[in-house]
C-alpha cells in the first residue's frame, strides 16, 4: 500500500479509527482508581563466624571474613525459596495469621554485599508487613544452621541489624502509565482495522484515485461550479 493511499484512508475514515480511543479513553478516565499503597520493610543481618583458636590471628581474621560472605550469599539464596516461605508462613500461624507461603515467597527479594545480607519485603499492609518480617527474621536466624550444615558448630553468627518498620513505596510512574499506555496502543490497533475495513467494503466512489484502481482511464473531469 503506498503512502498516498494510506493519507486518502486516513483523510477519509478518520473519525472510524479515533472512535474506539475516544471510547477507551472515557472509560480510563470514568474507572480511574489510584494505584494502592504498597510497603516495604528492609532486613539487614550481619553475618560471621568466630575463627578457631587453633589458627594464628592473621590466618583467622582472613578466613573469618571470607566465611561471612558466604553465609550471607548462603542465608539470601535461602531466603527465597519455597521451603523458607512454607516455614515463614507455618510460624505466622502458629501466631494466628494465615498467609499462603506463595504470597510470601512472591513479596521477599534478597540481595548480600560482602557480610550483609538484606532482605527486601513488599506488601500491601504495613502491620502485616512488620510482623511477616519479624517472622522472616526469626526464621532464617533459625533455620539457617538446618539447611546448611557447614555453618553448624562453626560459631555462625547472624544478627539482625535493623528494627522492622514499613515504609510506604509510592506507585511508579510506569506502573501508572503501563495499563492505560496497553489499552489505548489497542485501540489504536482496533481503529486502524476499522479504517481499512471501511475503505475496503466502502462501494462509493470519492475522487478520481477511486476511480483509476478500478481500472477505469479518466478523459476529463467537469469542475464543480459554483453558484453565484
Amino acid at each position: 500500500m503506498e503512502l498516498k493511499q494510506v493519507v486518502r484512508i486516513v483523510r477519509r475514515w478518520w473519525w472510524l479509527g479515533l472512535l474506539p480511543m475516544v471510547v477507551v479513553a472515557g472509560y480510563l478516565i470514568a474507572t480511574f482508581q489510584r494505584p494502592a499503597t504498597a510497603y516495604q520493610v528492609v532486613l539487614r543481618f550481619m553475618t560471621g563466624t568466630e575463627p578457631a583458636d587453633e589458627l594464628s590471628s592473621d590466618h583467622d581474621r582472613y578466613y573469618a571474613w571470607l566465611a561471612s560472605e558466604y553465609v550471607a550469599n548462603g542465608l539470601a539464596d535461602f531466603a527465597v525459596t519455597g521451603e523458607f516461605s512454607k516455614a515463614v508462613a507455618a510460624r505466622l500461624a502458629d501466631d494466628g495469621l494465615a498467609i499462603s507461603a506463595h504470597a510470601i515467597q512472591g513479596s521477599l527479594i534478597t540481595d548480600n554485599a560482602q557480610s550483609v545480607m538484606v532482605v527486601y519485603l513488599v506488601w500491601p499492609d504495613a502491620a502485616q508487613a512488620v510482623i511477616i518480617a519479624e517472622a522472616v527474621g526469626a526464621e532464617l536466624l533459625a533455620s539457617g544452621p538446618e539447611v546448611y550444615p557447614q555453618m553448624d558448630g562453626v560459631g555462625t553468627v547472624a544478627r539482625l541489624a535493623d528494627v522492622p518498620v514499613a515504609v510506604p513505596l509510592p506507585a511508579s510512574l510506569r506502573a501508572q502509565l503501563m495499563q492505560p499506555a496497553i489499552r489505548l496502543l489497542i485501540a489504536a490497533a482496533v481503529g486502524a482495522g476499522l479504517m481499512l475495513t471501511a475503505y475496503t467494503f466502502d462501494p462509493r466512489v470519492h475522487d478520481l484515485a477511486d476511480l483509476e484502481e478500478t481500472g477505469l482511464h479518466v478523459l476529463a473531469t467537469v469542475p464543480r461550479s459554483r453558484r453565484p
